[in-house]
């Protein structure tokens, strides 16, 4: 399994870190940049189509929970399952860059902020 390591490239367009991902750790996955495959994503899709690194570069809206491809029916079930929030994500890319919060999420080792309760 590989080890977890602060990489900018595997912070997924919609928030997450791919380098902590257990699929992505023994292989399973290329991480969501590299992942030809994930065409179904209205968020990848949009990111690539407007050339965003992630949706913390998007200046349409100033909720990016406004976004219909952000916060879809999809988004919100894996939200809720996985204990998952990906707008903290992309808050925290805006506050502080994109290294910096990948170099967070390896010294936390985790692929998303937890949900608050």
């Amino acid at each position: 399994m590989k080890e977890i390591t602060a990489d900018k490239t595997l912070v997924a367009y919609c928030g997450l870190y791919c380098g902590a991902c257990k699929k992505y750790r023994v292989g399973k996955c290329p991480g969501c940049h590299k992942n030809s495959k994930a065409s179904w994503c209205k968020v990848r899709s949009c990111c690539l189509k407007n050339g965003f690194t992630s949706c913390a570069d998007c200046k349409q809206y100033t909720n990016i929970m406004d976004c219909k491809w952000f916060n879809n029916f999809i988004a919100k079930a894996f939200g809720f399952v996985f204990n998952s929030d990906r707008n903290s994500c992309i808050q925290r890319i805006s506050e502080v860059g994109i290294e910096v919060f990948s170099q967070e999420m390896t010294e936390n080792g985790t692929v998303t902020h937890k949900r608050k309760k």
